[in-house]
């Protein structure tokens, strides 16, 4: 019926093409006939001067004075405007439709099926499927077709799963684009085992895949990592005949990329340009990335060259690539010259370009100049979200400028044109706040944070209760530690650390101890953290025994103990006089493997030496120097002392010619040392010729050469004379020694007293 009246139109003369002009143009039209109207409402359809919104007003305004259009006309209508995709005005004319009691044919209610699927209501479709079968036509696989698209565009797989299992139960079978459309949804939600058996359906289903099908599933495995897979589904499609293109060499180069193995998706890029397949944008940005991201700018750039000489313009996602790359590397400075190459090229950068820029300019401490690719942003008419603020925050606050980060943070509270600010934006300030010694100001923050609406996460109160655990405000912690429970927070090794690491601070070792008992006992375990908190306030409350036995605890299948853990029970078993135990503890941590810091020996040696023993302080200096140690003054200092302490003249004079050779600068310590090592030195060595000369840099303060030290100390204190002064005098007459200050008149007295 629609057919013969699209095919076989009644005749229209001149007169009334004059008379319909004058209908359409004039602001209301009269209604004589049905059958002028039918002739409006077709000419009104007709394209390239087709006059829809008119004809739908025309077609309205015939059914409200009961000149109904006929069946055919009707659906007429329907169809032209669900071409057209004028869906609302589709819809609104089979409303019509249906209350005049006109019946939709086929190709209207097929329509329909289109309009609630582009109106993302394939629901609706079903119902019509339903209507369609009641009035005795059969279902076409286009229609089901429509309805599985929109139900996997609408993320509602399951239902198209469950729809592909009906139309086959119901003698319409699925063909490629069906099995294509559901593979694809599965795809999307990562549910690769159903979307490959759909794969192995197909051949039952008498459909066979097609590209599409095998580049859907090959992109599907790559982006889970199942990259074997999909190269074993490449060799399977060259079997069917089917030859790969771009977009399927892209999947499989991205996949190799994002798994780490540039090598074998850079063969893949090889063997496409070997078959003759142009890459394209998309693969040579993958190959990029993964070439920036190893820090292999180099390559990068002469791939960015080849690209452009190739013809192929660099997309936003290339130049993203080159820039994070360079921030990677700490070029931050020259990925701000390849944003102005990108600008100039007319490539608009996006959120996330601007983002990786500002984060990497911020990571090298270039916060003002972060700050002016934010007001680019702004000005561009881009607006940061809330990434690109606490990005800017975090290097605010990393760089020490809290001012600055507060003004920040103000500006976003007060100015709409700014973006909400979330829990790390609170979490970032609060934090820089609190290391900041401000911690009345954070908790304002956090009062803030509260009224906004937000109660925040464990971050914030774990911050807060370390801080007022720290300067020792007990029940302002406690009130955090209820909120946290009445929130529903679960505590975590974090907050526990806090708390064992805040009462131990506040000398309440006894609460620490029992809280650690207590996270024992629940079944969590206590963190490495937590055991050198309570080794190192037990052996500063001179408890060693518990210490050790505690140690002890920590040497077990879930923990080791860690150079931090040695140092501490090193440092309080010496302090403890038991410098045996020390050597025990010392060469246990040689034999687990660890290697000692320069803590670990200085400390060893400065022990050993005040304890005057003075070969096992030679021994660890020796190992300390054979381990790449650089020994700083202080190592040196002890062990000059304890030479002293013995009388090893010539040993005193070798080190310090080693101090020499390293090109040690001298402080004041150091040197009020070295002056009583000189000074009790025999008579009968000539120091004149066993010391050496030091270098003359000093990073502070000023140069003060030792004879005008000694004289000094003459004019101060005419009475102290000696031969060791003298002899002194006359050895600085020979070399300056190099002093971050004047020493004071106390070290002065007790060198001429030496």
């Amino acid at each position: 019926m629609i057919t013969k009246a699209l095919i076989n139109p009644r005749p229209i003369f001149p007169s009334q093409i004059a008379h319909l002009y004058f209908k359409l143009f004039s602001s209301v039209p009269s209604l004589a006939s049905r059958h002028e109207i039918e002739t409006q409402l077709r000419f009104l359809c007709e394209k390239p001067t087709s006059q829809l919104p008119e004809a739908v007003s025309l077609f309205h305004k015939a059914v409200d004075s009961k000149l109904l259009p006929s069946g055919s006309v009707c659906n007429f209508l329907v169809e032209v405007l669900v071409k057209s995709k004028k869906y609302e005005y589709a819809f609104s004319v089979y409303s019509k439709m249906t209350h005049a009691d006109i019946l939709p044919g086929f190709i209207s209610l097929s329509g329909l099926i289109e309009c609630f699927v582009h109106t993302r209501k394939p629901k609706f479709g079903l119902g019509v499927i339903g209507l369609l079968l009641k009035r005795g036509f059969s279902v076409n696989v286009y229609g089901i077709n429509l309805i599985l698209k929109g139900l996997c565009r609408n993320n509602e797989v399951d239902k198209a799963v469950d729809l592909f299992g009906e139309i086959k139960r119901n003698g319409v079978l699925p063909d490629a684009v069906s099995c294509n459309t559901v593979i694809s949804g599965l795809c999307k939600m990562k549910r690769l085992e159903e979307s490959l058996n759909i794969l192995y359906q197909m051949d039952d289903l008498g459909c066979c895949p097609n590209l599409i099908t095998y580049t859907t599933l090959m992109d599907g495995l790559c982006k889970e990592g199942r990259v074997d897979e999909a190269m074993e589904l490449l060799e399977e499609m060259k079997k069917e005949g089917l030859n790969a293109d771009v977009v399927v060499y892209g999947a499989l180069i991205s996949g190799f990329c994002n798994r780490g193995d540039f090598d074998k998706g850079n063969a893949l890029f090889d063997e496409m340009l070997v078959k003759g397949i142009s890459p394209n944008v998309v693969t040579y940005s993958c190959l990029m990335h993964s070439l920036c991201k190893m820090g292999q700018l180099k390559e990068a750039t002469a791939m960015l060259n080849d690209m452009m000489e190739r013809g192929i313009r660099p997309d936003v996602i290339t130049y993203t690539s080159l820039i994070g790359g360079l921030c990677r590397c700490g070029k931050a400075t020259k990925a701000m010259v390849l944003l102005n190459l990108m600008l100039e090229k007319g490539e608009e950068p996006s959120i996330i370009t601007y983002n990786v820029l500002i984060n990497g300019l911020c990571q090298e401490g270039l916060v003002n100049e972060a700050y002016k690719i934010l007001k680019m942003m702004i000005e561009k008419g881009m607006m940061p979200d809330v990434v690109s603020y606490n990005t800017l925050l975090k290097g605010l606050c990393k760089n020490g400028t809290i001012n600055e980060a507060v003004e920040l943070f103000n500006m976003i509270l007060k100015d709409h044109k700014y973006v909400e600010p979330d829990d790390m934006t609170f979490n970032l300030l609060i934090e820089a706040l609190c290391k900041g010694n401000r911690l009345d100001e954070a908790v304002e923050i956090y009062h803030m944070m509260v009224e906004r609406g937000s109660s925040g996460n464990l971050v914030t109160y774990n911050l807060l209760m370390g801080s007022y655990l720290t300067v020792g405000i007990f029940d302002k912690a406690m009130e955090m530690w209820k909120q946290i429970l009445e929130l529903g927070f679960v505590p975590n090794s974090i907050t526990h650390s806090i708390m064992i690491d805040g009462f131990c601070k506040m000398g309440m070792l006894n609460v620490a101890k029992g809280l650690f008992s207590k996270i024992r006992m629940s079944g969590l375990d206590p963190t490495l953290f937590d055991y050198n908190t309570l080794l190192a306030s037990l052996c500063k409350e001179s408890s060693i025994e518990q210490a050790r036995r505690l140690f002890l605890e920590l040497r077990n299948p879930k923990h080791e103990p860690d150079v931090i853990s040695f140092n501490i029970m090193i440092d309080g078993t010496l302090k403890a006089g038991d410098f045996q135990s020390a050597k025990e503890l010392f060469n246990d941590m040689l034999q687990m493997g660890l290697t000692p810091d320069a803590w670990t020996f200085s400390t060893l040696i400065n022990r050993f030496s005040k304890l005057g023993l003075v070969d096992e302080a030679k021994s660890v200096f020796q190992k300390m120097v054979a381990c790449g140690f650089t020994p700083d003054t202080n190592v040196y200092d002890s062990l000059l002392k304890g030479l002293c302490s013995k009388g090893e003249t010539e040993e005193i004079f070798n080190l310090i010619q080693q101090m020499a050779d390293k090109g040690v600068v001298l402080d004041s310590e150091i040197t009020s040392t070295i002056l009583k090592c000189i000074c009790n030195s025999p008579e009968d060595v000539d120091v004149m010729k066993l010391l050496p000369t030091f270098s003359q840099e000093s990073s502070k303060g000023i140069r003060i050469p030792c004879k005008e030290l000694l004289l000094k100390l003459q004019e101060c204190h005419p009475e102290l004379e000696g031969e060791a002064t003298f002899r002194a005098i006359r050895l600085a007459s020979f070399v300056p020694l190099y002093v971050a200050h004047v020493m004071s008149i106390d070290a002065m007295e007790e060198i001429a007293k030496a």
